[in-house]
């Protein structure tokens, strides 16, 4: 079942996490959509861009529009990311997320465990944008402030062990991590992390173009990557949500796209809370090997 955004916006108001088969999820979410991934008629032609909340979600929901755009931005009548690549695990009336022309793309922060079955048969490809945690955390404790739909936390402590204990929208940031790279012999997939985006954006979009088979000039390329550049994205509604403003959001609170650097952990963690976190990412860590950057020289 679908909602309208109205209908959409009654109900954000309430705070509380729901279990769904035993994953944590908030009120933006509905059962009855959460019922339809096990089975989703998943086309191999299908693209999906999976991630952890704040791990550079909208930043990648951009590039991939532009990039099947061919880098064509010059009539400026492209709809917005949440219109050309919308979330999987969300129905709004107002947004076609199933009945569209291949190639579909999606954008999800769906775990592994409830990642449509179909996806693990098709050649569908699978674009995993992944951030340093500590990172994560900070962007996510912000978050909460700005989204109407959250708790917001009493202080950034507080929420630090929520977030560590995995007690927050989408669970743990370990489990979905390790659980996605763990299975990913299962999928046509391929691991992007952030922070590399932001030291070379144009070598992250040459690579997901050679991923996605997309052959684009380096003129086309060079304008995705200047149109993708924080300071532009910030400045375009149909890029950045600005143009969904709705209640469910607080305008008064700086949202989706805040600071966009790598380190700003550093300005929020306390030296005892850093050693905690870095002693529980090594022990839940140690058997993944993809690459960490933690600051920036």
């Amino acid at each position: 079942m679908s909602r309208t955004m109205a209908e959409d916006d009654r109900r954000f108001q309430t705070v509380e996490l729901f279990k769904f088969k035993g994953c944590n999820m908030s009120g933006i979410h509905t059962i009855e959509r959460l019922d339809q991934m096990e089975n989703y008629d998943v086309r191999d032609s299908d693209v999906f861009v999976v991630t952890y909340p704040k791990s550079g979600t909208i930043w990648m929901q951009n590039i991939l529009k532009h990039i099947f755009m061919d880098g064509d931005l010059q009539t400026g009548e492209y709809k917005p990311s949440y219109c050309e690549v919308p979330w999987l695990e969300l129905a709004i009336k107002e947004i076609n997320v199933d009945d569209r022309p291949s190639p579909r793309l999606f954008v999800t922060h769906l775990p592994y465990e409830l990642i449509p079955k179909a996806l693990k048969k098709k050649k569908a490809k699978v674009i995993y944008v992944y951030r340093n945690p500590k990172d994560v955390a900070v962007s996510y404790y912000h978050f909460h402030k700005f989204a109407n739909y959250l708790e917001t936390p009493e202080s950034f402590g507080a929420f630090l062990q929520r977030f560590l204990e995995g007690q927050v929208d989408c669970d743990s940031w370990f489990d979905h991590v390790k659980n996605w790279y763990n299975h990913r012999e299962e999928f046509n997939i391929i691991f992007q992390s952030y922070e590399e985006m932001i030291q070379d954006l144009k070598t992250a979009v040459i690579k997901l173009c050679k991923f996605l088979g997309r052959s684009l000039d380096d003129r086309s390329i060079n304008i995705i990557v200047e149109h993708s550049a924080f300071n532009n994205m910030k400045m375009d509604p149909k890029s950045n949500y600005g143009n969904a403003s709705l209640p469910m959001f607080d305008p008064s609170v700086p949202g989706f796209m805040r600071k966009g650097i790598v380190g700003d952990w550093k300005t929020h963690f306390t030296v005892a809370q850093n050693e905690m976190f870095t002693k529980i990412f090594q022990g839940k860590m140690e058997d993944v090997s993809l690459k960490f950057i933690w600051e920036l020289g």
